[in-house]
């Protein structure tokens, strides 16, 4: 099959990887345009930008889709199927037509659970116990498409959004390369209007602590905000991002340090805190944080 692969972040690449090993032809890259970052804020390509080129694809950032020279230059591409991973801009009508199998999404949630922008973050916000990769055909609504195959995947209890990231990567590269071996038999079923939920994208409102939620909502906060944008606390005056934790069986002062090991207490039960993250410096684990900056027992957290 010739596959116009339109992705950006680095979710995309495994699966970008993946069809560029397989017998099918990338006959393009599409992602979105390089940003500025870094302190000198110069214009950095996407991760799928790098990629592709390495790989010897042409890869494309047009910054507005819905300029009629975009839309025919896609479609004179004469794909059989793009294959859409993470890409960030709505597909108008004109393009999610061109392909002659149409355009098929690797969406990181169990749809009809999680549509929306931030699904690997939202069920471990939610405590979901299990979560996975679906790969549906792409229609105008918001993750409404039918769906070719899903593919499950525990969540594990003290695991972060990044690490379920990277896992997910892996299991939807997987999951494409499965789906597309038979294009003549790429049937779809229909979602279940029951259990629809939407994962709103993340706001950085979302991120501070507030010490007298229950021990397994805090634990929740911080491990799905991590690595980005991080749940954080002040702490004599200094922000600090709290990236790892688990729940504890403790108590006390909402927001006191209860021992050696940083374990702070909640409104119910306690968390402790395994990585962290000073402003400025590089995150770390606890036994390094502790010796840069001693938090002895009864010390105490500021809300958010």
């Amino acid at each position: 099959m010739r596959i116009v692969f339109m992705g950006t972040p680095e979710f995309s690449v495994p699966a970008l990887d993946a069809l560029a090993n397989s017998r099918h032809e990338i006959v393009a890259a599409y992602c979105q345009p390089p940003r500025p970052a870094g302190r000198g804020k110069k214009d950095k390509p996407a991760p799928v930008q790098v990629r592709a080129e390495c790989l010897g694809i042409s890869a494309r950032h047009p910054a507005d889709l819905g300029s009629p020279a975009v839309q025919m230059e896609f479609a004179s591409l004469a794909a059989d199927v793009a294959v859409v991973a993470a890409y960030g801009l709505v597909l108008p009508k004109a393009m999610l037509d061109a392909p002659c199998h149409g355009c098929i999404n690797i969406h990181a949630s169990l749809l009809p659970r999680w549509r929306g922008a931030a699904p690997i973050n939202r069920a471990i916000m939610a405590g979901d116990r299990e979560t996975g990769i679906s790969i549906m055909k792409m229609e105008e609504g918001l993750d409404t498409g039918p769906v070719i195959l899903q593919s499950r995947m525990a969540i594990g209890s003290d695991e972060t959004a990044g690490e379920l990231h990277d896992r997910l990567a892996v299991l939807g590269a997987r999951a494409i390369v499965d789906a597309l071996g038979n294009p003549n038999g790429m049937s779809s079923v229909r979602q279940s209007s029951a259990g629809v939920s939407y994962a709103a994208k993340i706001d950085k409102s979302e991120a501070g602590i507030d010490w007298n939620r229950d021990a397994d909502e805090i634990d929740r906060q911080i491990r799905g905000l991590s690595p980005y944008p991080g749940a954080w606390v002040e702490y004599k005056g200094q922000r600090i991002k709290l990236l790892k934790s688990r729940s504890v069986q403790s108590g006390g002062t909402p927001g006191m340090v209860l021992d050696d090991r940083l374990a702070v207490a909640c409104g119910r039960g306690a968390v402790r805190i395994l990585r962290l993250q000073r402003a400025g410096r590089e995150a770390q684990d606890l036994d390094d944080f502790l010796r840069g900056m001693p938090l002895a027992k009864g010390e105490m957290f500021r809300n958010a």
